[in-house]
């Protein structure tokens, strides 16, 4: 498998991974918005981020050829860490 094709596996995980992120920090700023709004408006900039992340990973994928059939993205060996949504 060559560098583009493994890309078109990886590409469907990070858009996915990406989206989940967004929704937490969206949930976390809707948490903290009474009491730090400060925070809460840093989480929705970086939230803002990540829309613009996801279009820039999606127009990558595209170009790339879309994801390649057949293939799971799961096979990458984890990403590493582990997701809290909760306080």
């Amino acid at each position: 498998m060559n560098d583009l094709d493994k890309l078109r596996v990886m590409l469907p995980h990070w858009i996915e991974h990406n989206l989940g992120h967004g929704a937490e920090f969206s949930q976390w700023a809707d948490k903290l918005t009474a009491d730090t709004p400060e925070v809460a408006e840093l989480l929705r900039r970086a939230v803002n981020s990540l829309q613009d992340a996801q279009s820039a990973l999606e127009d990558a994928l595209g170009k790339a050829g879309g994801p390649l059939e057949g293939k799971s993205h799961h096979g990458h060996g984890g990403h590493g860490h582990h997701h809290h949504s909760s306080p």
